[in-house]
């Protein structure tokens, strides 16, 4: 070992992102209880039901739009655990085919 160095240590099992993410911006983990279907202008985002695992809001359901590949039981870091997306709207056929 060179002088002056120091020895890092590992202290636990949480990947080095989490911890960076929940150390400098507070996120909140949340766990993907169900999904609601496909909004956005081109269906890129995926409305999901999540339950709120720490913080203040603990328990907490929460309805959120999310971007990229999701499955249940998905943790998610949500920076905030205030603001709810709203509801997806059902679209109403009229024609032939309703």
């Amino acid at each position: 070992m060179v002088k002056g160095q120091k020895v890092q240590q590992k202290e636990s099992s949480a990947t080095k992102g989490s911890e960076k993410i929940m150390e400098t911006s507070g996120a909140v983990p949340a766990v993907v209880e169900a999904i609601l279907g496909k909004t956005g202008m081109r269906g890129e985002l995926t409305q999901v039901k999540c339950r709120v695992l720490q913080g203040r809001n603990m328990g907490k359901q929460l309805r959120r739009n999310v971007k990229g590949p999701i499955k249940k039981r998905d943790i998610l870091m949500l920076r905030e655990t205030e603001i709810e997306a709203r509801k997806l709207m059902r679209r109403i056929s009229k024609g032939a085919f309703s």
